[in-house]
């Protein structure tokens, strides 16, 4: 009789288990960290607007688009300063960091941006797929419709990135007294307010 009690128990308390999994809805995966590829003239601007935007959860200065190996700031010929961001796609999308892109830039200069001209600092947008390609055409082409001008930012394969010296890194925040007079004096703020309004937290 004992024994009869211990597997009735037994049995009652796995069917209990069993009713308590089937009304607990499972946990949806989490997403994996996703990566976007910017560039927007001086990397340290990039890095410093990038790092307002909620659920982008790492900013890292370096070297895009080129082929050569090792690039340095003092040479990386066919490469563009960029910025690589790191996002948790359950928070920001692609669509949003992409916007918040476009109104940290001047789509429309083709010659670099703002006081820094010359190929490393022209604006492009690095795709990983086509969906990232299609959204970035996209856009640009309402920009362009949107002021009446041609939009000068380049859409490209992302390739490389190297990441830059350690100096670079975080440079807005180790120096921000230098940081907010070079911003200031390449008259990076004053033109975006001009093509984009006052400047606005990311959504």
């Amino acid at each position: 009789m004992l024994r009869w009690i211990r597997a009735m128990a037994a049995m009652i308390a796995l069917l209990a288990l069993a009713a308590h999994a089937a009304e607990t809805p499972s946990k949806a995966p989490a997403l994996a960290m996703k990566t976007a590829i910017f560039a927007g003239g001086c990397f340290w601007c990039m890095e410093a607007a990038f790092d307002e935007v909620p659920g982008v959860t790492e900013t890292v200065s370096g070297y895009a688009g080129g082929t050569a190996p090792n690039p340095t700031y003092g040479h990386h010929p066919g490469y563009q300063e960029a910025v690589e961001v790191t996002y948790d796609p359950s928070k920001v999308s692609y669509a949003e960091v992409l916007d918040w892109y476009w109104r940290n830039i001047d789509p429309f200069d083709a010659e670099g941006q703002f006081c820094d001209k010359g190929d490393s600092y022209k604006s492009v947008i690095f795709v990983f797929n086509d969906e990232e390609r299609q959204l970035a055409e996209k856009t640009k082409q309402a920009i362009a419709n949107r002021f009446k001008q041609t939009v000068a930012t380049e859409i490209k394969p992302a390739t490389t990135f190297t990441a830059a010296e350690a100096y670079h890194q975080d440079y807005h925040d180790k120096n921000p007294l230098r940081y907010k007079f070079y911003k200031w004096r390449c008259g990076r703020a004053q033109r975006l307010a001009e093509i984009w309004g006052p400047p606005k937290p990311p959504a």
